[in-house]
């Protein structure tokens, strides 16, 4: 098949998606099964989340709740839970049935967030790398991609807010943020957050936040909203999810937060995605949302612990470690490995040691940026993680 129309006009595929192939972690993920890696590469945890929760999916199932189509925005439970949420952690208040929409997962509300607010010729501001599905969600919408870079400076990923502020132009729409920062497990700091919330103001810009990883925040670094600052509430969206906070990613359980104009905005892409998702699962993750503080200081502790079981073995093993402020992911420099090249390095690293990474390059507008850059997942057991370490010092 030559991936052209019958009459050989033109490409089968939009345009629009020309350059968004197979994502890389399916490739990486194919080569760990082949080769009987250790998979590194890919964000889900290799164990399930609390029982409990798990127990209260089922008694949904078994119930009857959520069996059907459930409501558009999200079942009542799980829209006050999540509103008793952002309440309880960051003092936001949100009316639940105007403020919260449920999503099929943080994926779903970036691409439904992006469709409802950007047209052809809007600009979109993303810090570079960014999640591959920002990218995809951009070009779907007709927008254009405009990269602001995190460069590493002093053992972190830092941001250039000079930079930022340069990159705005009066035909930039929207800034999409991720904080913590997915790959490099930066934290933007509540300084930093104050300057963009001063920008977006100045600026008259709508913001998308994704806090997907808003729990996993170590050592002194805090996560604070951005929707928390003056003149924010009413111009952000915050995105969260279930899958990272209790390790049930295949429930696909997200959501967004904001203003009642700004979410029917969304819910009117929303609803012609999947227009409603994971029933019973909603119930469960209203439960889970409600655990005591203690779930979450013990899920941070956990972590916390694995990083640093897998940035001292990486250390150990060679590379230049940027030790992660949040997230469950390690950023990497194969430099002082005399290696430069992430994609040639990942690809021939299962052969090599046994382990898969993703290159940071896939998340690069600019792939010279994040030539040198590996990122390894760490949550995984601790044991698989050890293993894992071994195999890389041994094939120095």
């Amino acid at each position: 098949m030559t991936g052209m129309t019958s009459n050989g006009r033109r490409p089968l595929l939009n345009r629009r998606l020309a350059e968004f192939g197979t994502t890389i972690f399916a490739e990486m993920s194919a080569l760990a099964l082949s080769t009987d890696s250790i998979n590194l590469g890919q964000g889900f945890p290799d164990t399930d989340g609390p029982e409990e929760i798990r127990e209260a999916a089922v008694r949904a199932l078994r119930d009857g709740r959520g069996n059907q189509y459930p409501p558009g925005p999200g079942v009542p439970e799980l829209r006050t839970a999540i509103a008793v949420h952002q309440k309880h952690h960051y003092g936001l208040s949100y009316d639940p049935d105007r403020e919260v929409l449920v999503t099929a997962g943080a994926t779903e509300a970036i691409a439904a967030s992006l469709l409802a607010l950007v047209e052809p010729g809007d600009e979109v501001i993303a810090l570079e790398p960014y999640y591959d599905s920002y990218a995809a969600g951009i070009a779907m919408a007709g927008g254009t991609r405009v990269p602001v870079t995190l460069r590493p400076h002093e053992g972190r990923f830092r941001l250039d807010l000079d930079e930022l502020r340069d990159a705005v132009t009066d035909n930039t729409r929207l800034l999409l943020l991720n904080t913590p920062h997915n790959p490099t497990g930066t934290v933007l700091s509540r300084e930093e957050l104050g300057e963009i919330a001063k920008l977006a103001v100045e600026r008259d810009l709508l913001v998308v936040t994704d806090e997907v990883y808003e729990h996993l925040v170590f050592d002194d670094a805090e996560h604070v909203p951005l929707a928390s600052f003056p003149g924010m509430r009413e111009r952000t969206v915050t995105i969260g999810s279930a899958g990272k906070t209790f390790s049930f990613t295949g429930w696909k359980v997200g959501w967004i937060t904001s203003t009642p104009g700004l979410v029917t905005a969304v819910r009117s892409a929303k609803q012609f995605l999947t227009y409603v998702a994971s029933g019973p699962f909603q119930y469960a993750v209203a439960e889970a949302l409600a655990l005591p503080d203690p779930y979450f200081e013990a899920f941070r502790a956990d972590l916390r612990a694995k990083r640093d079981v897998l940035a001292a073995g990486l250390t150990a093993a060679g590379f230049e470690v940027f030790r992660p402020a949040g997230t469950y992911f390690v950023t990497t420099d194969i430099r002082p490995l005399g290696e430069s090249d992430g994609f040639a390095f990942c690809r021939a690293l299962p052969e090599r040691a046994g382990v898969v990474a993703i290159p940071n390059a896939v998340f690069y507008d600019h792939r010279e940026e994040g030539a040198p850059f590996v990122r390894f997942a760490f949550c995984k057991r601790t044991e698989v993680l050890e293993e894992a370490v071994q195999r890389l010092r041994a094939a120095r």
